[in-house]
């Protein structure tokens, strides 16, 4: 789980300090975000006059699933009581609201509320797969059942 967590948080943290990278790696992120985003200039945040590698909705996106891969890892609960699809489609809400209201001309959303209907998508993402994660090291999340002993073997 403390991989998850740490790749989460250093992409994060890759995306909102690729400004100040040196020049390799900075390429490396811009062409990485190019590659999940469109990263339209008047959707994305920018520090200084330095455009992020992902727009504002992934950015948040990822927000959400650093945050929870990161509380999961500090002991944060095991288990989503939501069926993971379910869960998924309720944290989108947000996101389609936002980009349903954009499309129809309803509502220009700033980046921040771009972001933060993000984040709780990427929150369930994360609670999904850090469950299923979870399930493949069943014993640190199930409850230890006791074995009875067995009875000796009687002599025939």
């Amino acid at each position: 789980m403390s991989l998850m967590a740490l790749a989460a948080c250093a992409w994060l943290a890759l995306l909102v300090f690729a400004p100040f990278l040196p020049v390799a790696l900075a390429a490396a992120a811009y062409l990485a975000g190019s590659l999940i985003c469109h990263q339209l200039p008047e959707r994305s945040f920018h520090i200084g006059a330095a455009q992020l590698p992902v727009c504002a909705r992934c950015a948040g996106i990822y927000v959400g699933v650093a945050l929870i891969a990161g509380t999961r890892w500090w002991g944060g609960p095991c288990r989503v009581r939501l069926a993971p699809l379910a869960l998924i489609v309720a944290a989108a809400v947000p996101t389609l609201v936002t980009v349903a209201a954009e499309w129809l001309g309803i509502w220009e959303p700033s980046n921040l509320s771009r972001a933060l209907s993000g984040v709780p998508l990427g929150a369930a993402i994360a609670f999904v797969v850090v469950d299923a994660v979870a399930k493949l090291h069943y014993d640190s999340c199930a409850p230890q059942r006791p074995i009875a002993p067995r009875p000796p073997p009687t002599p025939t």
